[in-house]
Parts: structure tokens; sequence; C-alpha cells
């Protein structure tokens, strides 16, 4: 078992460590310019196949763009969005819940009452509504994510928070004389991140999705940078003619997607103070 959630950790770990270099280094690695269109080169197959050009490694779309250089720079878009609005969305929704489940009284009933109604709205409607309103952007997008997703956070920790502050060791610190910020941040809280530590891995991959749906409905950035959504918006429409535009930027977000989700996973068997 401890092998098995090792190799899923560090497996996960390393497709997003090689992700975050070629994005970072993509002006340097991309073979083309991912903005660069020639109808002649429309459509060219990936290089293994009959009929395909040097240096288009993954093939080219319908106007003769390269399918490679645009998934590398599509990648930084992606990875922006998950690490700010993935970290905004634990700081916002993480700090409430530990708020409220540890204070309790009216706090708790204040903030329960707040996730309650927020959570009434129809979470992709209201962002596309929210997008629609203030325009597409890179900090819409981000507003967006942040403003749906901070109630996963709120309601979780707060549950933990509640189901810690009834322990044991809550209970010394009190009789020791300690204050009520202290045993939050010092005894409560490092109990309570492993969870926060999986809730962010996996809102990280949730808001790689959101922006792929986005830029599938041209609800993201300018329509002519490279994002996968857009490429998959794009290759669904030539699947039968051009079928790498679609499937290859497809493998990549769910590869990505997927190992932020293992990565918390593994982080947490590997460093909850309980399972261990």
């Amino acid at each position: 078992m401890k092998r098995r959630a090792g190799a899923r950790l560090w497996l996960s770990a390393g497709w997003l460590a090689v992700l975050v270099l070629a994005a970072l280094l993509a002006p340097w690695i991309t073979p083309k310019d991912p903005l660069a269109q020639d109808l002649f080169l429309g459509r060219l197959p990936p290089f293994w196949e009959t009929g395909a050009e040097p240096g288009y490694y993954l093939g080219t779309d319908s106007l003769g763009r390269d399918v490679l250089s645009r998934i590398l720079y599509g990648a930084r878009l992606a990875l922006i969005v998950a690490l700010v609005a993935g970290s905004i969305t634990c700081l916002l929704g993480a700090g409430l819940g530990l708020l409220a489940g540890f204070l309790r009284g009216w706090v708790d009933v204040l903030i329960s009452r707040f996730i309650d109604i927020w959570m009434a709205f129809p979470p992709v409607l209201f962002s596309i509504l929210l997008i629609a309103v203030i325009g597409p952007g890179l900090g819409s997008i981000i507003l967006a994510i942040v403003i749906i997703d901070w109630t996963r956070f709120a309601r979780v920790v707060r549950a933990e928070a509640m189901a810690q502050g009834a322990m044991d060791y809550v209970a010394s610190a009190r009789v020791a004389g300690r204050g009520r910020l202290g045993i939050m941040l010092r005894e409560i809280l490092p109990n309570v991140l492993p969870t926060i530590v999986v809730l962010l891995t996996l809102e990280m991959g949730i808001a790689v999705i959101v922006e792929a749906i986005l830029s599938f409905v041209n609800l993201s950035i300018s329509t002519d940078d490279p994002t996968w959504g857009g490429m998959i918006a794009e290759g669904r429409a030539a699947v039968y003619q051009a079928w790498w535009v679609l499937v290859f930027p497809l493998i990549t977000l769910f590869l990505t997607v997927l190992s932020f989700s293992q990565l918390g996973e593994g982080l947490k068997d590997r460093f909850d103070p309980v399972l261990r």
C-alpha cells in the first residue's frame, strides 16, 4: 500500500513538474510560433504518419498552427489559473471554515447560513453569467472560480475543525491557559492542514477544468491565444479529418487534472499525522 501511494505521488508530481517546466520554457522550446498560420500546412498529421512535415511533431490544426506549440503555451494559462485561483479559494474558504468550526456560536451560524445561500446558485450558470457581465479575461476566470468554489473549502474545513475541537488535546490546551487564537492556529490548523492540502490540489484540477470549459465556449481569453479548451472545441469540429487536434490537448488536460487529484491524495497519505 505504501509503495503504491509513493508511486502515485511521484508519478503525479513528475507530470506536473514536467508541465511547469514546459510552460516556463515555452518561448525557448516550442518548435513553432503558436499563433503563426499557414493554410498550406493545414491539418498536417503527427510525425509518425504519412504526410507529416519536419518540425510539426504533433501535427497542425485547420489554420496550419502547430499543435505541440499551442499545447505548451496553453499550459501556461492553465497553470496560472490553477495556482492563483486555487490559492485564493483555499485561503478564503479554509479561513472561514476554520473560524466557523472552532469558534462555533453566532460565527458558525452566520457563516453556515451564508454558505447555504451561496450554494443555492447553480455554479456553472453563475460563472458564465458572471463572465458575460464583467467580460472575458484571465482575471474574470480567476474571480469566477473563487466566487463559485470557496464554499467547498469552507464546508469541509468547518467539519474537520469541529471534529478536532472535540479532541482531548484541545481540552488540554484550554486547561493549560492557551488562548483561542493560539489553539486554533497551533493545535487545530496543523491537524486540518492535510485535508486542506488535498482540497487545494483538487481545486487546482477543478480550476483547470473550469478554464477549459470556458475556453470551449469562447468565454475565456482571446480566441487567438492558445488554450486547451479552445483547441478541444476546434478539434471536435474536425475530429474525422484531423483527430490529433482534439486528442492531444484532451490527453494533456486529463493527465493534468488526474495528477492534481493524485498528488493531493499522495501528500495526505505521506504527511497526515493520523495516518502515520
